[in-house]
Formats: C-alpha cells, sequence, structure tokens
C-alpha cells in the first residue's frame, strides 16, 4: 500500500532564487523533493504525492491545516499505510500539534521539513523526507497519533519543540525525549506514550472567527498592553516566569480578564511544568488560580493557544477547557 506525501513548501523545497530577489524561494514540488532523496527506491513503498499549499509555514493558517488534515485522511480511506506532510519548520511544532488534536486514524501521520535549503552543502530535506516516508511505513508507529521525524529521531507532536533558529538538530522534546529513532534505516521506537481521544471536528469559519491571545510576561510588566483584550479576544494564554509567576503588579490585570474570558497560565522558560500549589506571594501560581486562571501544566504557550484555540472554535466553556488542560497539560 503507498504512502501519501503532502508538501506544503518551506526550507525543504526552497530549490532557487529570482533574478533581482534577495534569498532563496520555494520551487520544488514533491516530485522534485522525492527525485532528489538517495535510497527511496529501496523504501518498496509507493509514494502518492500531492502538492499542496507552497508557502512558507509563517503563511500557514489553521484553516490550511484542517484541510490537510482532511486530505490525509481521504488518502488513509484510500488505502495508504501512513501519510507524510512536509513544510516549513517555523511554524511546525503548532501545525503538528493542531493536526495530532484532531487525527482521527491509527495510520501514522508524520511531518517532517528542513533547516538548510537544497542550494547548501549538507540540505537536511532528503535525509529528513526519507526518515519520515519510513516512520510512515513503519507497522510501530500506528496508534501513536501525529508524529514528527528529523535527525533521525522521532518525536510526538504533543512534545516537540523548535529550540534552536539554524541547527539542523533545533527540534527535541525537553520533557519526554524522543519516542523513536532511525537507525540504519530501521525504525526503532523506544517507547509508546498513551494516545489521547482525537477532538471533535472543528468548523474551518468557526476557527476563523475564534481569537485567542498569547502574552509572554516581562519584568517590571504592568499589562497596560492587555487593556481591551476581552473586547476583541475569546481567550487569553499567559507565558508566565519560571513555574507560572508574574509580577505583583499584572496578578489582578490578569484576573479581571479571568472573569470574562478563560485565561491560561503558562510557562515561558521552554521546558517544564507550571506549579499548582508551591508559592503562595501576589503573582504566584496558587494566587493566579485563585483569581481564576487555568493551569496549563506542561503545556508551552504555543500548543496551550492551539488547544484552546480550537476547543472554543468547537464550542467548549471554561470548565471543558480546563478539564482539556488538565489531560493535555
Amino acid at each position: 500500500m503507498p504512502i501519501a506525501l503532502i508538501t506544503l513548501g518551506g526550507t525543504i523545497a526552497m530549490g532557487g532564487v529570482d533574478a533581482g530577489r534577495p534569498g532563496v524561494v520555494t520551487r520544488l514540488t514533491g516530485a522534485d523533493l522525492t527525485a532528489a532523496v538517495p535510497g527511496l527506491a529501496e523504501l518498496g513503498v509507493p509514494v502518492d504525492i500531492r502538492d499542496a499549499h507552497a508557502v512558507p509555514s509563517a503563511h500557514l493558517t489553521g484553516r490550511q491545516l484542517l484541510a490537510v488534515v482532511n486530505e490525509a485522511s481521504r488518502a488513509v480511506a484510500g488505502g495508504a499505510t501512513g501519510v507524510v506532510v512536509s513544510q516549513g519548520t517555523d511554524t511546525l511544532e503548532e501545525t503538528a500539534f493542531l493536526a495530532d488534536l484532531v487525527w482521527p486514524h491509527a495510520a501514522p501521520l508524520v511531518f517532517t521539513g528542513a533547516m538548510r535549503n537544497p542550494t547548501l552543502a549538507g540540505a537536511d530535506g532528503p535525509a529528513n523526507l526519507l526518515a519520515a516516508l519510513r516512520v510512515a511505513a513503519a507497522p510501530d508507529t500506528r496508534d501513536l497519533g501525529v508524529l514528527v521525524a528529523v535527525n533521525d529521531e522521532v518525536h510526538a507532536a504533543r512534545w516537540l519543540r523548535k529550540t534552536h533558529s539554524t541547527s539542523t538538530a533545533t527540534f527535541a522534546s525537553p520533557n519526554a525525549g524522543p519516542l523513536g529513532q532511525v537507525i540504519e534505516g530501521e525504525v526503532r521506537m523506544l517507547t509508546r506514550p498513551l494516545r489521547h481521544e482525537p477532538l471533535p471536528p472543528v468548523d474551518p469559519d468557526r476557527l476563523d472567527a475564534t481569537r485567542v491571545a498569547l502574552y509572554v510576561v516581562t519584568m517590571d510588566d504592568d499589562g497596560l498592553l492587555l487593556n481591551g483584550l476581552a473586547d476583541t479576544h475569546q481567550a487569553l494564554v499567559v507565558a508566565g516566569f519560571g513555574v507560572g509567576h508574574v509580577p505583583s503588579a499584572l496578578a489582578p490585570v490578569l484576573g479581571d480578564l479571568a472573569e470574562r474570558v478563560p485565561v491560561v497560565l503558562t510557562s515561558r522558560s521552554g521546558a517544564g511544568s507550571v506549579l499548582r500549589h508551591t508559592y503562595g506571594a501576589v503573582g504566584s501560581e496558587t494566587d493566579l488560580q485563585r483569581r481564576g486562571l487555568l493551569n496549563g501544566g506542561l503545556l508551552d504557550p504555543y500548543k496551550a493557544r492551539v488547544l484552546v484555540r480550537l476547543l472554543l472554535a468547537g464550542g467548549a466553556g471554561r470548565d471543558e477547557v480546563a478539564a482539556a488542560l488538565a489531560r493535555h497539560g
């Protein structure tokens, strides 16, 4: 049975320059990408190429990602063993997590990309694409939800972070580590985490209309930028200090907002969980929860925003949002 390859542009597909324009641009199709992969013929599985949105990943929208998931679902319904999505790395941790929240199939959906474009020495796109195709074809990757295959590692979308702006080893799962590795062409899964039930289908129009803000707390922050936010947004994700702390002057501002819209507390640290009941000062996690903020747990700010936006677009209320954060965080 085939593997479907859905291409979305990005660095992995940037293969040339336009006259009069600096920098590389997207030019390569899925056929171009697969033709540049050494050893693909030895995989022994046909690849069904489906070129989609040839744009930098910074331009991708939630609506487009829902369409990609639907296209991947059609491929699985048509007999595909698994599906690979190639895209830019800028938003890969968010797009893969969004897909993971709604992917209903046992067949693997595997995202990949590249940090070095094909015009550079040591371009990593062909190796990452081959690894992703191998992961999509491997029986041991079924029932794991959405995966990301990069740098010969296999990561769960729900734990993945981009940790460096240029390194080919940028992707990591700081809180859990990779689920597996690709060694001498063989996919070896090291652990199998429990999979969450997918969220109900989301209407793209409602997703477009759902605004969730992300606010990163800084030293001496008084929250002036948050004025009027509850009039324009349906929720707020706060990236607080460390284990979930904010300046004392900001705490009542967030408390007032939490009376009007869901406000989710996460950490800006890059790894680790927001705590629940360790510190008690004004602006601590205990104080903020007492003011009505919802605890995001291990969810980083970007994933918390993706989750909350999908939930609200699906009609979830505050209690349902809190329950989902407890499950996923």
